[in-house]
């Protein structure tokens, strides 16, 4: 059975956005990107809400972004390899290949494939996670600590639920940035 692995970079205050969704504190250098691919290459499936993917879409051809590096090309191939399921009512069509589109998310249908793929499954997007975890579809949460406050934002965690969990891995990474790995407690 596969795993559902909720991995999202937070500031030390627990947001994963600003008020103004500006994601610009959170672009890692090549250490800490070299890191995150590390975890990424066991995923070999991607669920998204429509923001998230969208976001996610310049990895499809990473070439052009901007003082690419050889880190950002690796997880560009990662990324590029993985399924990716995206969730959305508003969204027409999806726009990279490996890709199906979902109006719903339906906790069986994700149950289900962790019962049938042999590989991780990625949760992103607090929205998104938030339904996974309300559903107790998580299994790992990776968090990777920034050491920066926003004070306000977009939270990383969903409110009014409780999970129990066990530290399975913790690591500096990076200029002060923390990697904390927790498994649900059955």
């Amino acid at each position: 059975m596969s795993q559902l692995i909720y991995f999202m970079p937070t500031s030390l205050d627990g947001f994963i956005a600003g008020e103004t969704d500006d994601l610009d504190w959170s672009a890692p250098d090549e250490e800490v990107f070299a890191f995150i691919n590390d975890l990424h290459r066991p995923i070999g499936t991607y669920l998204y809400g429509r923001k998230n993917y969208e976001t996610m879409t310049i990895w499809e051809t990473p070439d052009v972004i901007p003082g690419r590096t050889p880190a950002m090309m690796d997880f560009g191939r990662i990324w590029q390899a993985a399924d990716k399921i995206v969730y959305s009512k508003s969204l027409e069509t999806v726009s990279t290949p490996k890709t199906r589109l979902e109006r719903e998310f339906a906790p069986q249908t994700v149950r289900d494939l962790k019962t049938q793929l042999p590989h991780a499954i990625s949760v992103a997007g607090p929205n998104l996670a938030a339904q996974a975890i309300r559903a107790g579809l998580v299994d790992e949460y990776h968090l990777l600590v920034i050491p920066v406050m926003l004070g306000g934002g977009k939270r990383v965690l969903p409110s009014n639920v409780g999970v129990k969990l066990d530290l399975l891995d913790e690591r500096r990474v990076g200029h002060g940035w923390v990697y904390l790995r927790y498994r649900t407690r059955a």
